[in-house]
């Protein structure tokens, strides 16, 4: 190799030597004292004090009373905190348990936590362990550094967080330590929402009080209250640790700014579903053990669509667990990546031209009932009696009600500037909110809007529709559409426009919050019909009609990507907000502030904090990625460049001395042209750089970096990618696509 192709390409080279010598980490699984191999179900969520473990370790009244909590979502009675707090902590230091937190989830799409150790000092000075109930009720972390949206000022620093007995408490360990982890919610010091979490109680709140509402005006009286259940598939890519450090853009931003096409991507489709390498294989059983101690119900795994991408999947639980759960998967999948000496990369777009990675939340209603005939139902489960059937249409109703009245509010919770690389690309649902029913719920809805109904008792119509016999076809009565945002799968919503890396609980939140508004319109108007003397199953029929025919527009069956879809969503009024900084306008809406508010899951103010927060983010996001770029460009691109480019030139010159014909000269003159060019986007980038900077306001400096800044940074980076097809790949500094993504 010549010597001044610099360091760069043979730290390059290092990485990709040392990963071919490497083998894959050996996993041993738990053993009992025999050796034998455990099965799962003899070490599942053994570090958590769930409601198994609080029925064994309390006493049956305060179990009773504890359970009455979770299940009503009231503050935990402080007479038996105490007792609770003492389980606990007895609980947790038998398993070398030495400290605690109060792990929340601010507004930075992670978690937070400050640990806290068990110790106190009695009055005769000796050290002892001590968990009052005070303490796990509430903690007091310094809130002067979360991101708040103008909620307080830098000075007034005091946060508290509070715990939601809902979801139990954990035990996280991490190089040889254990800390007991107490999901909470964290709140300011007025009483103000400055995490995620609290928003998402309250919808879920919100949402069992209309839809309750409405089961007990149809007759299902048994219902005590409606519980949103969430399963959410997590893409994400594994890379070596090498290639990652060896990447100044993967480390700062989480995606490539620069990098050429590889000869070979995605195009043969031979990844997906494809036998999972070995040392990836070794990583997702170390990585599903972790899970299982933490009472995480990881179901699937397998490689996704583009190289080196792959994706978990769990089993249905209640929104706010399910949340909590898709948290600890991220940090478990970041810690045990590291062992591998993997960089797991959670980036809606962490590689230009193959697949971006999406968090596809399967959402769902259940009910809560005192008996065991309606406890667990599923709402948007057909069902198996023409009542019940009855029922499932009302419900779809309400939803199809809120996401039509609210598209603009869901489109604003999914967005991000690492989501606005995936959507409308080809593995990705458009920024156009739809719903997608399949053929025959279509068919179903289109005959009560058409009428044929008429005149007919809601069973005799139902029957008529076929409705009675969904249970037997719902599942496979079509194709799943993989491109619509917000897709019925059978008996669930499938809203698969949210990205990999975002927290679940604010696009949850609003979907809450939009089907809650769906249910209350749909009661309200139920009974009027019945207060006009209707009966009850035409009432719910007639309901039904008049919002299948309101939400039309709305509903689409074909192909999403299609440029069709797009012109023809603009006929039909629905909004196409392609970038984020639009797309957030949208929660300050007066609907959308007039909906949060009323249905008490923000303030006018926390609302307006939300989305000062989301630009604020935003713009960051934006400014590190540009600045990292001008550094890669700087300092490891163009000396690169320049550095072969005067290894061809002093050829040429060479060449010419000695009066022979140089055949570098076409590939110099070429490099020389690119340079210039380079040079000259490099002058652009500064100049959109400095526009941004001159912005009066958070939202313009939003929108010239979503126009401007991204655009000048995708012409830089075009140039750039041209020059790496050409340049020798002894000077090229960066790790390629060819390398990181199948090289594992």
């Amino acid at each position: 190799m010549n010597t001044s192709s610099g360091q760069g390409a043979t730290a390059r080279r290092e990485v990709i030597r040392d990963l071919l010598s490497r083998t894959p980490r050996k996993f041993d699984p738990p053993r009992d004292e025999n050796g034998r191999r455990l099965k799962i179900s003899e070490f599942y969520g053994m570090n958590t004090f769930d409601l198994l473990q609080m029925r064994e370790k309390l006493p049956k009244d305060v179990f009773s009373k504890l359970q009455l909590t979770i299940e009503t979502g009231k503050k935990l009675d402080a007479e038996i905190a105490t007792t609770v707090a003492h389980a606990i902590k007895e609980w947790a230091i038998s398993k070398g348990v030495t400290h605690f937190t109060h792990w929340f989830q601010p507004q930075t799409g992670s978690t937070a936590e400050k640990h806290d150790a068990f110790i106190s000092i009695d009055d005769r000075n000796r050290v002892i362990e001590k968990f009052t109930g005070s303490q796990l009720i509430q903690s007091e972390p310094d809130a002067s550094s979360f991101p708040s949206g103008g909620m307080r000022t830098t000075f007034e620093a005091r946060g508290y967080t509070a715990w939601d007995p809902s979801s139990p408490v954990f035990i996280m360990e991490s190089a040889g330590t254990k800390t007991l982890c107490i999901p909470s919610v964290f709140i300011s010091y007025h009483g103000d929402a400055l995490d995620e979490k609290t928003g998402l109680m309250r919808s879920m709140a919100a949402l069992s009080r209309h839809a309750t509402e409405l089961l007990h005006t149809i007759g299902v009286t048994g219902a005590r209250r409606v519980v949103p259940t969430l399963g959410v598939e997590q893409e994400y890519f594994l890379i070596d640790r090498g290639f990652y450090q060896l990447r100044p853009d993967l480390v700062m931003s989480g995606r490539s700014l620069l990098g050429g096409q590889p000869p070979k991507g995605q195009q043969l489709e031979d990844h997906y579903f494809g036998a999972i390498p070995a040392r990836v294989q070794a990583f997702m059983a170390e990585m599903e053990h972790e899970l299982y101690k933490l009472g995480v119900p990881v179901k699937t795994r397998h490689n996704e669509v583009a190289p080196s991408q792959f994706e978990t999947a769990p089993i249905f639980e209640e929104a706010n667990i399910a949340t909590d759960h898709n948290q600890i998967v991220m940090e478990v999948l970041r810690k045990v990546s590291l062992r591998h000496h993997f960089a797991v990369l959670l980036h809606e777009k962490p590689f230009a031209g193959v697949n971006g990675s999406g968090k596809h939340n399967n959402w769902s209603m259940s009910i809560a009932a005192s008996g065991p005939d309606l406890d667990g139902e599923n709402l948007l489960d057909p069902g198996k009696t023409p009542h019940e059937n009855v029922r499932f249409l009302m419900c779809l109703a309400s939803v199809l009600k809120g996401v039509h009245k609210h598209a603009g509010l869901l489109r604003a919770g999914i967005a991000s500037a690492g989501n606005d690389h995936r959507l409308g690309a080809n593995e990705a649902p458009p920024a156009i909110i739809s719903v997608f029913l399949g053929n025959l719920l279509d068919r179903i809805l289109n005959e009560i809007e058409a009428g044929s109904t008429a005149g007919k008792g809601v069973e005799a119509a139902v029957i008529q529709l076929g409705v009675s016999n969904l249970p037997e076809v719902m599942k496979d009565n079509t194709d799943r559409n993989r491109t619509s945002p917000f897709a019925f799968t059978g008996n669930k919503f499938e809203f698969r426009a949210v990205g990999s890396s975002a927290s679940t609980a604010f696009p949850v939140t609003l979907v809450n919050a939009a089907a809650a508004d769906g249910f209350a319109e749909v009661t309200s108007r139920l009974k009027q019909k019945l207060a006009s003397g209707k009966k009850l199953d035409d009432a719910c029929l007639e309901t039904v009609r008049e919002v299948v025919m309101e939400t039309k527009a709305i509903r689409f069956e074909g192909n999403n990507y299609s440029e069709e879809w797009v012109k023809e969503a603009a006929k039909r009024g629905l909004l196409n907000l392609k970038k984020t900084p639009e797309a957030l306008d949208q929660m300050v809406q007066k609907g959308s502030i007039e909906l949060l508010t009323r249905m008490d899951i923000f303030t006018e103010a926390e609302v307006h904090s939300r989305h000062h927060v989301r630009v604020e983010r935003y713009v960051k996001n934006l400014l590190i990625e540009l600045d990292t770029l001008r550094l890669m460009l700087d300092t490891q691109v163009m000396p690169a460049c320049f550095a072969y480019h005067g290894q061809l030139a002093m050829q040429v010159a060479q060449a010419k001395a000695a009066g022979i014909t140089a055949p570098q000269a076409g590939v110099a003159e070429r490099i020389g042209k690119l340079l210039g060019n380079l040079q000259q986007k490099r002058e652009a980038l500064e100049a959109t750089s400095k526009k941004a900077e001159a912005a009066s306001s958070e939202d313009e400096r939003a929108r010239v970096l979503s126009l401007d800044v991204s655009t000048a940074m995708v012409e830089a980076r075009a140039v750039c990618d041209e020059l790496e097809a050409i340049v020798a790949d002894d000077f090229w500094p960066l790790p390629k696509y060819r390398e990181m993504l199948f090289l594992s």
